[in-house]
């Protein structure tokens, strides 16, 4: 096991792909934090607001039983306030972070402290901005 793992994302109408990535960050660690992203960074990061508000999304993560605590994360990709906040060992992502310039950020940020980034798979055939989308042209 990895000690604490940490789980950043905005977690926006809650689908199977962001249970699939809880449920392996779980099997990886003895504590696992889970971190929401305010309204706000997501705004500021993707250009809208969640569908679900930040209460509203801590109050769904922190009623799973795969989860030990939920944080909220006012962060944007540095993750450094947030490792020095927690003290997580290991910070889990989708891959789609994987071999880009911000992954490549964020993992030599963590191995700076002791942490390591591990990846896994995006779940591509239902995500928070399909779902958006289909609201968007069909609500």
């Amino acid at each position: 096991m990895n000690g604490c793992g940490y789980v950043p994302g905005v977690w926006d109408l809650f689908h199977i792909g962001h249970l699939k990535l809880l449920r392996r960050a779980r099997e990886e660690c003895d504590v696992l934090v889970v971190g929401a992203v305010t309204d706000e960074v997501v705004e500021a990061t993707k250009g809208h607001r969640p569908v679900i508000p930040l209460a509203e999304r801590v109050e769904i993560l922190a009623s799973l039983s795969l989860v030990d605590d939920v944080v909220v994360d006012d962060c944007t990709s540095d993750k450094m306030p947030m490792w020095h906040r927690v003290g997580f060992d290991v910070l889990f992502k989708g891959d789609d972070w994987q071999g880009t310039p911000k992954g490549a950020v964020l993992e030599a940020s963590m191995a700076a402290v002791g942490a390591r980034v591990v990846y896994f798979p995006y779940t591509h055939g239902t995500t928070s901005s399909i779902l958006r989308q289909f609201i968007e042209t069909h609500g």
